[in-house]
């Protein structure tokens, strides 16, 4: 029998399933699935991130509008890319452009991968004329710390022969003078927030290069090179801003963009999700619903510490409403979901049939939760 809805709306806002569903299509096809047990109710699709991938497409789906970009990638390869603009504000996914995603051949290139392409995606929007922009940090296939970023927004960083450095960390060990330039005021009038939800320091044990290098291709000497090449930018740069911020929560993200963002681009940090909810109108959507949907690829333990059905759960539970979830793979005990806000969690790994199922019929699987849930939570 159809659940037979009672007063109130469900919002269906789920991060992506990574490698199975985008955001978007998670979003629909869970609530297909309400849809089917509930007709009569008004299911309200909000595909939320975190500030990594899919960053971009959440908040097209949210209705910013998009503006295609072509720049360089992480091997200076061009790319096509995209800002997403709403008003006076612009979102950048650096993934769209230093992404391990965008790695020709998915090759790394752990000494050479340049985060310039992100200094171009900012230039775009700054023509645009926004007021604000706001970048979401995850994926990055680059440590660099950022001065392929400033380097594209007219900071000049010149070895000893005063030569132009080239692209990515090892060529910063090289570095001998850092000349601002038209970057001092071309942030000026704009407003710069980072969505961030790591908070190491640009370098040491917990650093850009130790914890996030070998993620990116680097080992052995690689390590000791890059180290010494953020540690010479540290330096030149503190020096040229008369602030020292190697060590800022979040100046490691991104292989040390975010110190960067922070030291040179004027930027705030905020966790990633709770930037992105505000952006995408979550408040709004959730008043007055009586349940929320939300999920991602696999709800382990690393979802309690500031992952989008995390903080999904506590803007829903703020506002007093129900919320619910959808995996592809479940690693908490129902004790630890429960703790966590949830009132019911259907992984698609024990809807499959056979193995590997929750892979190959995702989208099947997870409209097929939607209704199990609608079942479960909207019935009278």
């Amino acid at each position: 029998m159809p659940a037979t809805p009672a007063q109130g709306h469900v919002v269906v806002a789920p991060d992506k399933f990574k490698g199975t569903l985008e955001g978007a299509e998670a979003a629909a096809r869970i609530a297909a699935g309400i849809r089917r047990a509930a007709p009569a109710l008004e299911v309200r699709e909000l595909p939320v991130a975190d500030g990594g991938e899919g960053t971009l497409a959440a908040a097209l789906a949210a209705g910013f509008t998009g503006v295609p970009v072509k720049v360089a990638g992480p091997t200076g390869l061009p790319v096509d890319a995209a800002i997403a603009v709403r008003d006076d504000t612009a979102v950048i996914e650096l993934a769209q452009a230093a992404g391990l995603a965008r790695l020709p051949g998915g090759r790394t290139a752990p000494l050479t991968a340049s985060s310039y392409g992100v200094g171009q995606l900012i230039g775009r929007a700054v023509a645009l004329g926004v007021g604000r922009i706001v970048i979401g940090l995850g994926g990055s296939a680059c440590t660099d710390g950022g001065a392929g970023m400033v380097q594209a927004l007219g900071a000049s960083l010149r070895d000893a022969d005063g030569a132009e450095l080239a692209p990515g960390g090892a060529a910063l060990r090289r570095l001998a003078a850092v000349d601002l330039g038209p970057l001092v005021g071309s942030l000026t009038d704009v407003e710069v927030t980072v969505a961030c939800d790591v908070d190491n320091p640009l370098l040491g044990p917990r650093g850009a290069t130790a914890v996030y290098g070998p993620q990116k291709g680097a080992e052995g000497e690689d390590l000791v090179v890059l180290e010494e090449g953020l540690t010479r930018w540290a330096e030149l740069v503190g020096a040229a801003t008369g602030r020292d911020l190697r060590d800022a929560p979040g100046a490691g993200a991104a292989g040390g963009v975010g110190f960067a963002a922070l030291a040179l681009l004027g930027a705030t940090m905020r966790p990633g999700i709770e930037l992105l909810l505000e952006l995408l109108g979550f408040d709004g959507a959730v008043r007055g619903a009586r349940l929320v949907v939300t999920g991602e690829g696999c709800l382990d333990a690393q979802t309690l510490h500031g992952k989008a059905p995390a903080g999904v759960a506590a803007a829903a539970a703020r506002a007093g409403v129900r919320v619910a979830a959808v995996a592809g793979r479940l690693e908490l005990s129902k004790d630890e979901w429960r703790r966590a806000g949830f009132v019911s969690v259907i992984a698609l790994t024990d809807l499959a049939q056979r193995p590997g199922d929750s892979i190959t019929r995702a989208a099947e699987l997870a409209e097929l939760a939607g209704e199990r849930l609608a079942a479960e939570l909207l019935a009278r």
